[in-house]
């Protein structure tokens, strides 16, 4: 899929869905994630705008809805609260009978853009990574298993590739994908925390820009390649970077809009099933290598 021009809309090519196919996009009252919920309800899915504020995400979601497009429904979801997730799926379970797309897209970072803060790391890394990891696994029971179809995509960035790891023990770790596990990544997410709280973390070589936010989107890279190897045959699961893009994450700068993060996202997620690969970290809509981006 050639996205190398953010003007650029996806080529067309036949529907694999249908208007019964369910996407739920996380984290959608606002920005890129508001922009794909609107992309896949302009191809005609089912789908499910969630948000931590309710009043925000009915409004969201009632604005898409004006546009056009009836089948977007609003849940509150909170990726951080297990009670929350819980209610979130048994309501995917009992009112929609499943789900086919799943796009991580909640997240949180509280640094300026010539700032490097950890004050806040621990709801950084409970948004971004622990919230996202609990999520997937309360919905993957729910998924209709189809390697063609059924598919996660998780915003990430290139801030947490393995080139921005300055300890060479930990990068050898998690590039040994045969041996790594996902308690090993939960430990290391946990160990940094645990260095931020004891105010080490600086002597330990995690990425140098953004370090609780980059070190969230390490945790949920490695993560995201482990799943797709669980998954392989039943579930895509992709990882996909925008770059840097005009959000209130970025307090507005960048060099691109969130529409058209939101379109180049959506392009990823409406792949032909004999074109979806697993396993992938995009940048843009350009596969990287993990270890030298």
């Amino acid at each position: 899929m050639d996205c190398s021009s953010s003007k650029e809309t996806p080529p067309a090519h036949k529907a694999w869905w249908t208007g019964e196919t369910v996407a739920v996009v996380t984290g959608a009252n606002r920005g890129i994630g508001h922009a794909l919920a609107a992309r896949l309800a302009e191809q005609g899915l089912s789908v499910v705008l969630t948000a931590r504020d309710q009043a925000r995400g009915e409004a969201a979601a009632a604005e898409l809805r004006a546009r056009g497009f009836p089948s977007v429904r609003f849940h509150q979801l909170d990726v951080v609260d297990p009670a929350s997730v819980a209610a979130f799926a048994a309501w995917i379970r009992d009112d929609l009978g499943g789900l086919d797309i799943l796009v991580n897209n909640a997240g949180v970072s509280f640094n300026e853009i010539e700032t490097n803060s950890v004050e806040h790391a621990e709801t950084v890394l409970r948004t971004n990574f622990f919230g996202a990891k609990m999520l997937i696994e309360a919905l993957l029971p729910l998924f209709r298993r189809s390697a063609g179809t059924s598919r996660i995509l998780n915003l990430s960035s290139q801030l947490g590739l393995l080139n921005k790891v300055r300890d060479p023990s930990l990068r050898n770790m998690l590039l040994d994908e045969e041996r790594l596990t996902e308690q090993e990544i939960e430990a290391m997410a946990s160990r940094f925390l645990a260095q931020v709280k004891d105010g080490t973390w600086q002597e330990h070589g995690w990425p140098a820009v953004w370090t609780d936010y980059a070190v969230s989107k390490l945790a949920l890279n490695a993560y995201s390649r482990l799943l797709a190897a669980r998954l392989r045959g039943a579930v895509a699961v992709n990882c996909f970077c925008p770059g840097f893009t005009r959000t209130d994450m970025t307090r507005g700068s960048g060099k691109r809009t969130a529409e058209e993060a939101g379109r180049a996202a959506a392009g990823l997620v409406l792949l032909p099933p004999a074109e979806l690969p697993t396993g992938k970290f995009f940048k843009w809509c350009t596969p990287q290598l993990y270890s030298k981006l």
